[in-house]
């Protein structure tokens, strides 16, 4: 039924089973600005829906009235609407009255875009969607499809409503960036045929967002692509920051001060490092803009292995932020050709293996996949240990601890070329491995395992160490 797109086989599945059912449904999609919420629903149902509205970002309630009516218009006969509704409770009426002159041969599909932007402060919009479900939609042949981007606010509204809508969301979709196989996918749709390596390069620097990476042309390496994205005047990554935040959440310079302050620590802060750095006050804020930008899939929220959830690191996940904060706000008037200088630095080398870091620990099904241990139960945490007078202190970003009795403990390295262990490096990894051991007392088996971009140089350090190499061919696996 619908036209042809990539990945979002689930999520197509979940529509697709709500057209066909008995039952009226109402169906929540969530996913981050850009991430093509819109072009997923459109592209399944197509023709079948019967209305549809945008919200209006930062737009009065009675702007989003006059928006309603306007949509109205374009579906329904004039005489149903003379003048634009009062308040919600009529919008509704209206909507009833005009869709119960539709067919039934076919389920009716209703889709609310952009559902926080509609639903403004004290506006009555839920209140009026309630009534819509409950006094009507609910024993009707029906689909009603709300969506949103401000991830926080539809789960706490919508899906976790304790009003009239209380557990009226029949299914959910939670749509999630492009995996990197989706990636190649979506660009080789474009007859861009870049290698896993310049694709990567693409993907630390701006994400799986479908919108940022329609951009990409062809005939251009990633350093190419990435200098006309991002730091050329007509890029549309150039000033996305700025539209970002404000575009998902109210008082979005908390948002915005925790992004920062993530950007400067490579490997994570606790809640109370980030109190400390944005002078946030402690207490159910800063909570609630953690939660937020964690529903919202700019942060994550990684365990220690070993330790209670209160320990728990926050890091900066969203690709784009990273790379715009680190590079794009530094050096957007350096003129012409600015990555491409870049891109030979230092900077650029400790950005790229933090990016690629975070960009291995999204892919955590693949690399399970590519261990053969993807029917074995496991958990994925870091591990951090301030060094001493006595112990050197340790950093590993990816353990997987698996219940077959093995512990992978990663080493992961962004190299534009086969990588090598050297006799220092090897020391190195000596020292954290008995670090590890020493401190975790665990008696697990543990399985030195280097993720890196084409593989490993074999010689006898490499051998003595590294039990199994993952390379970016094993990232770019498609698992189901």
């Amino acid at each position: 039924m619908g036209k042809k797109f990539i990945g979002r086989k689930k999520e197509e599945e979940i529509l697709l089973k709500a057209l066909v059912s008995d039952e009226a449904e109402m169906i929540s999609v969530i996913g981050r600005r850009r991430v093509g919420k819109t072009f997923l629903i459109k592209s399944v149902y197509q023709n079948r829906i019967n209305f549809e509205i945008t919200g209006i970002q930062n737009a009065p309630k009675n702007e989003q009235l006059r928006n309603f009516a306007n949509s109205l218009k374009a579906v329904a006969p004039l005489a149903l609407l003379a003048k634009p509704p009062a308040d919600w409770l009529e919008a509704f009426f209206l909507l009833i009255n005009y869709l119960k002159q539709k067919e039934q041969a076919e389920k009716l599909v209703v889709f609310f875009d952009e559902l926080p932007w509609l639903a403004t402060h004290k506006s009555g919009f839920l209140r009026g969607l309630s009534y819509f479900w409950n006094s009507w939609a609910v024993n009707q042949h029906i689909v009603v499809v709300v969506c949103g981007s401000a991830a926080s606010w539809m789960i706490q509204k919508v899906v976790n409503n304790t009003g009239g809508l209380y557990n009226r969301i029949s299914r959910r979709i939670i749509l999630k960036p492009f995996t990197l196989a989706e990636t190649e996918e979506y660009l080789h749709t474009k007859n861009i045929k870049l290698n896993r390596y310049h694709i990567t390069h693409l993907y630390m620097a701006m994400g799986g967002i479908p919108h940022y990476l329609k951009e990409v042309e062809q005939g251009k390496s990633a350093v190419q692509n990435i200098e006309d994205i991002c730091f050329s005047d007509t890029g549309i990554l150039k000033d996305e920051f700025q539209k970002l935040y404000p575009a998902l959440f109210e008082h979005a310079d908390k948002h915005i001060a925790v992004i920062r302050a993530l950007a400067q620590k490579r490997y994570g802060m606790t809640r109370n490092d980030l109190i400390k750095a944005t002078n946030l006050p402690n207490g159910n804020s800063v909570t609630k803009v953690l939660e937020e930008l964690r529903q919202s899939g700019f942060i994550a929220a990684y365990l220690s292995f070993g330790k209670k959830k209160k320990n728990k690191l926050y890091r900066l996940t969203d690709e784009y932020s990273l790379f715009y904060l680190q590079f794009v706000e530094k050096y957007e008037d350096e003129g012409p050709e600015i990555w491409k200088g870049l891109s030979q630095t230092q900077v650029y080398k400790s950005w790229s293996g933090y990016a690629f870091e975070s960009l291995c620990l999204k892919h955590i099904p693949q690399i399970k996949q590519a261990l053969g241990i993807s029917g074995v139960y496991a958990t994925s945490s870091s591990f951090y240990q301030k060094g001493n007078e006595h112990l050197r202190g340790v950093q590993i970003d990816l353990l997987i601890d698996r219940n077959d009795q093995i512990i992978n403990l990663f080493e992961i390295k962004f190299y534009n070329t086969f990588f090598n262990v050297t006799k220092d490096y090897a020391k190195t990894l000596h020292e954290k491995l008995a670090i590890f051991q020493a401190l975790t007392q665990t008696n697990k088996q543990v399985f030195m395992t280097l993720i890196t971009t084409f593989g490993l140089l074999p010689n006898k350090y490499s051998s003595e160490l590294i039990e199994q190499t993952l390379t970016l061919d094993d990232l770019f696996r498609s698992v189901p």
